[in-house]
């Protein structure tokens, strides 16, 4: 199905009349057409999240009437416009999300009757538990694991053994529920499922990176740790571990699909004379006979894997800057192409209207247009020659 169906055409009518300019939008971006959210769309809904006077309650409800469409297209570009605004969004979306019991309930989502249907389905649920963790982990830290501060005085080289010890599980499950889209080349076949990866590939870069560093942080104080500290904390650097390989294999997916490999960070992991070094202090403080190494050959080697995981956070923290040049620049040219869209009382507007929506206008009209990536075997997240982007 390509372009706006009769359905879309309607329900952005229905909004035009009701003045929900907000509504409006959501419904733009989240249309049958097979093809990511469009650009525009997504650039006046963020806009809405740093208005006081807009409704995030009433901005997240309508995304998640979206997902309670029967089309896995409307529901896929509704996941992907949440992952979207959470990620570039005010904070107080992110806040309001984790705020709520209950996020998207997609668990048991199948569309039967549509092309792609049964395969698109199963990313749907992959992708909804992903969204749902996120909002969980800022639950329960009160902060997006992928924009914290990073850098030797960063969050999570500087967190005490106790905290760290609570925090890192918590990064853990989100990297895994991300981890468990398990998306290869070849499922990757159009623009809604390829919106939804290069987002989860910049999250990846981001959510590892503050792994990374807490693990650093834990290897740095693992030998002053108590006995408990020191068991969990040598579960969680196997975890780690898994978790780095996993990584590696989603990345080669990124570059298979054509993601330039200058944007795709090197791993470089810990040698594994440290994972027998970390086995054998544990042992040593149970009481166990072992052979344990001297002080100068365990320093040794905590400081080779330091150094090495060190070097992969350098990888990832250019990969990152990168990634923010490239935002900051998209910002500039929203500004200089076209106006902001005001928000103003609507006199004209119902007075429940406008106690719900703050009296959000219509949808200021675009002057700048932006073209939707259309999918090419060679690199489907490249943007087209000649697009705005």
């Amino acid at each position: 199905m390509s372009g706006q169906s009769i359905t879309d055409r309607i329900a952005a009518a229905q909004h035009s009349m009701t003045g929900s300019a907000i509504s409006k939008a959501v419904c733009k971006a989240t249309t049958h057409e097979v093809s990511g959210p469009k650009k525009k769309h997504l650039d006046y809904l963020i806009h809405c999240t740093n208005e006081l006077n807009v409704s995030v309650p009433h901005l997240a409800d309508t995304l998640f009437e979206r997902t309670a469409n029967n089309s896995w297209v409307v529901v896929f570009k509704a996941l992907v416009t949440t992952h979207h605004l959470m990620m570039y969004g005010n904070e107080r979306l992110i806040q309001y999300l984790a705020s709520r019991n209950t996020l998207f309930n997609l668990n048991n989502f199948l569309d039967k009757g549509a092309l792609q249907g049964y395969d698109m389905s199963t990313f749907i649920r992959r992708y909804s538990r992903y969204l749902n963790e996120k909002a969980m982990s800022y639950r329960l830290v009160a902060v997006d694991f992928t924009k914290m501060k990073r850098g030797v005085d960063g969050v999570m080289r500087t967190m005490p053994v106790e905290k760290l010890i609570k925090t890192l599980p918590i990064i853990q499950n989100q990297l895994d529920a991300l981890l468990d889209f398990q998306a290869n080349s070849n499922d990757l076949t159009n623009g809604v499922i390829n919106s939804a990866f290069l987002l989860l590939f910049k999250d990846s870069i981001r959510l590892f990176g503050a792994y990374n560093e807490g693990v650093i942080n834990m290897l740095e104080k693992y030998f002053d740790m108590k006995k408990s500290q020191c068991k969990d904390a040598l579960e969680m650097y196997k975890t780690f571990l898994n978790r780095m390989t996993k990584l590696s294999e989603f990345l080669k997916v990124a570059e298979q699909v054509g993601i330039d490999q200058g944007d795709i960070p090197d791993l470089t992991q810990a040698p594994s004379s440290l994972l027998e070094a970390l086995e054998q202090h544990l042992a040593s403080l149970e009481g166990r006979k072992i052979k344990e190494l001297s002080t100068a050959t365990r320093a040794n080697t905590l400081s080779s894997a330091v150094s090495s995981l060190s070097t992969t956070g350098i990888s990832l923290s250019r990969m990152d800057e990168k990634e923010d040049e490239k935002e900051d620049e998209n910002r500039l040219k929203v500004r200089q192409g076209h106006r902001a869209p005001t928000f103003h009382h609507n006199e004209d507007m119902p007075p429940h209207q406008m106690g719900q929506m703050g009296g959000v206008p219509m949808m200021a009209p675009q002057h700048m247009m932006y073209n939707q990536p259309v999918l090419r075997h060679t690199n489907p997240f490249a943007p087209m020659p000649g697009a705005q982007v």
